[in-house]
């Protein structure tokens, strides 16, 4: 794998929040040896119209040359891509796919994204999910009615997973609940709480919302929210909505008012046919599909602080974000396409009442096309993560039913090869500052658990990929227990806390790998490169200019050279997690040894970048990101400092926040 390399990290880009205009800086490393080049261009495309700029060559540390070249950003989203020269008559074309022989998509170039940034905290986040109906129940529960359309279960009665019943077993779980065990969540290592929705619906798990102006009086009401972002905030959790803008729920007010007349405002919110009948998500009746055609629908739902999804981000609710369900299919339904109006009216909205809020949109299979960051900050996906982790590790030809998108729901067989080959291909067209705030999730409420399938000691090794590829990793509750489930439904198991010491091995490996993660600034924000693809071994680096880590994810039996002078080395490597040898080779080479499956991660020294500044503001660079490591590292519980960005030149200020 030694060959060029950029990514969109502080490493190679001078600002990773440019605005319109600015002229930003941006590096590739090539091998020392690779080839020698004789000119080194990159082509953005401003306006969709080729442009290429020359690159100079700046300097040579260890085993890399590093050359440089200035973009000036003339589009929001401005995409480019490298192109060396060799004198040997060899072209390579250097996109985030990879290197290539020939001209390459425009569509899988780097990009610099120049509309507003996501919150700083959110790159360092660790999201936890709550279904809140399955995590726990508060005292206060026991006094709530049975509504009509459900049928009330014991905390340990067995899910109904499948067939009727389905979404009418109603455990009650409540908000409360949830407050009682925040503890839980920072002692795993969680800084997010998402919770699934809360407002009203004839379901357990309320996605068919019938109102979104109150939170449902049987998970203890507005109130119960308002307690529970109190408590979270105050020990440094963030809490993330959670709301559905491509439906709501037939019993719904809006749709109540919109069947039983015609001239009602609110017929306009929906697709209605002749005789009656109306769009529904996959054309299940009782989700009828909004119709964001109707200015009036946005007024009322996501424009301006008092539509819905302004209320719930003010006082006294002060929700940090929202988790959009099915934003991919959100505003679309044969000829209308109006995804891209609704995500940006939604995100205005968030930006207007409080800017330091997160945005996620659901899409699960390919997500590259809306994730441009013009307003999602990130995507729930399955495609280039969860899928491809999912058949290196768990056991060939296993059903998966529910959410996931297996095809024929079956798990494929894939070698570590095919891993690669898939995250690459549906990584590559998302912008990395998108990439780093991507849900790295192995499971969700809509899936199976990981572990129902997994090989034997697989666990380790896929939650050690989820926090360290660049994204955000996520906790689907009851994960961090070992609890399993055949398909989404199955999968929501009431949450077992009389139980909890016959699962302490699986809570400390948890917390150990989410340690490892808030510990490592490089596992947060740090450059990508992979070191080694093989059928039984990954094995990859993730690079600041202050420290790295290195990390090998293993299925079978490895014997890997990281190739001399590749790496930066002090001595060997400390070891953060894991077993598997790791030595010498040669002058400044690693072999590393082992068999799986496993993970295991060592510490490294930061690269070392030729700089155009003066020593100064080198020494102030190093200095505010080694901070910024020391404040993750101690402020476990305590509110993320914000991520600090280098950039290159005078004339552009040395730290951008």
């Amino acid at each position: 794998m030694l060959q060029p390399h950029h990514d969109g990290s502080s490493l190679h880009v001078s600002t990773l929040t440019p605005v319109l205009g600015q002229t930003v800086r941006v590096r590739l490393r090539i091998p020392v040896g690779h080839d020698a080049p004789l000119e080194v261009l990159v082509r953005s495309n401003p306006d969709r119209e080729p442009f290429f700029n020359k690159a100079v060559h700046i300097g040579t540390t260890g085993a890399h040359d590093w050359w440089e070249a200035e973009i000036r950003v003339a589009n929001p989203v401005h995409r480019y891509r490298w192109l060396v020269h060799y004198a040997s008559g060899h072209t390579d074309w250097v996109n985030q796919e990879g290197v290539h022989p020939v001209e390459t998509r425009d569509d899988a170039d780097f990009a610099l994204v120049a509309h507003a940034p996501p919150p700083a905290w959110a790159t360092d986040a660790v999201l936890y999910q709550v279904f809140p109906d399955r995590f726990a129940r508060s005292p206060q529960a026991a006094t709530h009615p049975t509504p009509d359309w459900a049928q009330a279960a014991d905390w340990d009665e067995p899910v109904i997973g499948s067939g009727p019943g389905v979404s009418t077993q109603l455990y009650g779980g409540d908000l409360p609940g949830v407050e009682a065990h925040l503890d839980h969540l920072l002692e795993l290592g969680a800084t997010v709480l998402y919770l699934t929705p809360v407002f009203p619906g004839a379901s357990n798990h309320r996605y068919n919302a019938s109102t979104f102006d109150v939170v449902d009086p049987l998970l203890g009401g507005d109130a119960a929210l308002v307690s529970l972002v109190e408590a979270a905030h105050a020990r440094g959790l963030k809490v993330l909505g959670d709301l559905t803008s491509n439906h709501t729920g037939d019993r719904h007010a809006w749709f109540v008012a919109a069947q039983a007349d015609a001239a009602a405002p609110e017929r306009e919110f929906y697709y209605f046919h002749e005789g009656g009948s109306y769009a529904a998500w996959l054309g299940h009746g009782s989700l009828p599909k909004l119709n964001w055609n109707s200015q009036e629908l946005r007024r009322r739902f996501i424009e301006g602080p008092d539509s819905v999804v302004g209320r719930w981000l003010r006082p006294p609710y002060a929700l940090d974000g929202w988790r959009i369900d099915v934003a991919n299919m959100t505003g679309r339904h044969e000829a209308d396409d109006l995804n891209a109006e609704v995500r940006q009216i939604i995100r205005r909205t968030m930006i207007d009442i409080n800017p330091d809020t997160l945005l996620l949109g659901e899409s699960t299979n390919d997500a590259t096309d809306d994730f441009q960051g013009d307003a999602w900050h990130g995507a729930m996906t399955y495609a280039n993560f969860t899928r491809p982790v999912w058949g290196w590790l768990s056991v060939p030809g296993s059903a998966a039913f529910g959410g996931l998108g297996m095809a024929r729901s079956v798990i494929p067989s894939y070698s570590g090869v095919e891993l690669h080959a898939q995250h690459q291909r549906f990584i590559a067209g998302i912008p990395w500052r998108t990439r780093l705030h991507n849900m790295n999730a192995l499971d969700s409420h809509d899936t199976p658990r990981f572990a129902t399938n997994a090989l034997p000691g697989a666990v380790p090794v896929a939650l050690g990929m989820a926090v360290s590829l660049p994204g955000i990793p996520v906790v689907w509750a009851g994960d961090e227990l070992g609890l399993t489930g055949v398909n989404g439904e199955d999968s929501r198991t009431p949450m077992p806390w009389g139980s909890l010491d016959e699962h302490a091995d699986s809570i400390a490996l948890y917390r150990q790998l989410l340690a490892l993660r808030a510990a490592q600034p490089a596992l947060r924000g740090g450059g990508m490169r992979w070191l080694h693809v093989g059928e039984e071994v990954l094995v990859w680096v993730r690079e600041t200019a202050v420290s790295s880590v290195l990390c090998v994810a293993a299925r079978g039996f490895y014997d890997v050279v990281v190739e001399e002078g590749d790496l930066r080395l002090d001595g060997e490597p400390e070891r953060l997690v894991g077993d598997g040898g790791i030595g010498l080779f040669g002058e400044s080479g690693l072999r590393l040894t082992g068999s799986g499956p496993a993970f295991a991660a060592w510490s490294l020294p930061g690269v070392e970048v030729p700089s155009t500044d003066d020593d100064e503001e080198r020494a102030q660079r190093a200095l505010l990101d080694e901070n910024a490591s020391q404040d993750a590292a101690l402020s476990h519980g305590e509110p993320a400092a914000p991520t600090l960005t280098a950039a290159w030149s005078k004339d552009t200020p040395s730290v951008v926040e």
